[in-house]
């Protein structure tokens, strides 16, 4: 007999007390896991070169891992439900661990797209999604300030690794730095450790679910008839095109320096401190204009998207299907971020000038943008719409009581 565990649905969430260990959980997941793929360009050049590969081809390194992350999210929030959070960050935590440190002993970048790619993305899934789902579930009158503070450790974290990955290259040679930077992604572990569920109505945790109900699990946070869902598949559009402008300039921003001979540990810093300063700035903007100013950045451009697109998400299609709505959204949007950093690393090839890379990132992102205008045009005319049919009904129930 198959045996399953109720998950966790707490009557309240807490706003307090122990909920700041979830956020400080949430904190440092967002930075050894994105932050990780941000600050990964300082091994780029490196990479590159002893395997004597193209842009395009070292950038799939990257492309495979942000994949990994939004086609394994609907796996993941599944995984938690039967397994716990706090197991299957752990479980995640040493995936992403191990595939690190295996490819440091990568002998061609074929291994490396395995490792530190696919293994190192699958760890990241199934540590960022459940820890994110968790600190929902801690925080309900304070969730906006905690997935502020929360996403903050994003930013802050790459501005720490991005410095200290090249210091640590100039050390111990790239593969040096993989193995320590495998090890230190072990606090991925500790992060789970701190997951502790807010009732404890917990199964055992050896407690098993046959393959078919894991399927319909999964299924479950993908709902495909989305498909038929206009705005929802607009909204998509813009995040699949915004993905495509995401991963690349983060990826080819220390190669163009250096192909522009900026003295590197000066530029690194000098970009990672600006980078920093805008988003943590942006929270200071008060009028139109100083918003703009400040989205002129890419950092800023990223962090407000992260912020808000969920928000968006739950208004496209309804918060009662916003579960299964993320999982098919993120699976739409993976491809942008597969694609992006290669097809950048195409032009670059072709160009022969790094500068092209962020040129087709620009031009991505500003073609997601047209998706939302476009979003904001359909929502528009539906409001019209429904406004015109209640006025319509509202002058018919008139007559009628006049009658």
């Amino acid at each position: 007999m198959v045996r399953t565990r109720v998950p966790e649905r707490p009557a309240a969430a807490p706003d307090g007390g122990y909920a700041w260990f979830v956020l400080l959980a949430c904190f440092l997941v967002f930075g050894l896991t994105f932050g990780v793929i941000k600050a990964f360009s300082v091994f780029y050049v490196e990479i590159q070169q002893h395997f004597e590969t193209t842009a395009t081809g070292t950038s799939w390194i990257t492309s495979i891992a942000v994949a990994t992350i939004h086609i394994m999210a609907p796996v993941a929030s599944a995984l938690s439900t039967d397994y716990s959070y706090r197991s299957v960050v752990i479980m995640g935590g040493l995936i992403s661990s191990l595939g690190v440190m295996f490819g440091s002993f990568s002998r061609n970048v074929i291994e490396l797209y395995l490792t530190v790619g696919f293994l190192n993305g699958l760890g990241y899934a199934l540590t960022w999604t459940p820890t994110v789902t968790m600190l929902g579930l801690y925080f309900e009158k304070r969730r906006p300030f905690a997935n502020a503070l929360a996403s903050a450790g994003e930013c802050i974290l790459t501005f720490l690794l991005t410095p200290m990955f090249q210091l640590l290259i100039d050390s111990y040679s790239w593969r040096g730095a993989l193995l320590i930077l495998g090890a230190l992604q072990l606090n991925l572990c500790v992060c789970g450790v701190l997951l502790r569920p807010i009732k404890d109505n917990e199964g055992p945790l050896g407690s098993r679910i046959s393959r078919a109900e894991l399927r319909t699990k999964i299924l479950r946070y993908v709902d495909y008839t989305l498909i038929t869902n206009p705005q929802f598949m607009v909204y998509s559009m813009f995040g699949l095109f915004a993905a495509l402008g995401f991963f690349a300039p983060a990826l080819f921003l220390v190669p163009y320096a250096r192909s522009k001979g900026i003295e590197e540990y000066r530029q690194l810093t000098a970009t990672v401190i600006l980078l920093g300063t805008v988003l943590l700035l942006c929270p200071l903007a008060s009028s139109f204009p100083e918003l703009a100013g400040f989205s002129a950045a890419y950092g800023l451009v990223y962090g407000a998207t992260v912020a808000i697109h969920i928000t968006v998400l739950a208004e496209v299609v309804g918060v009662h299907r916003l579960g299964s709505a993320l999982g098919f959204f993120m699976l739409i949007r993976s491809s942008g971020g597969l694609l992006g950093p290669p097809i950048a690393g195409l032009f670059i090839d072709k160009m022969s000038d790094y500068g092209t890379g962020f040129i087709m990132a620009g031009v991505a992102l500003i073609v997601s943008a047209l998706f939302l205008l476009l979003l904001h045009q359909m929502n528009r005319r539906g409001q019209r719409s429904t406004t015109k049919t209640n006025s319509t009904s509202g002058a018919e129930a008139k007559e009628l009581d006049i009658t």
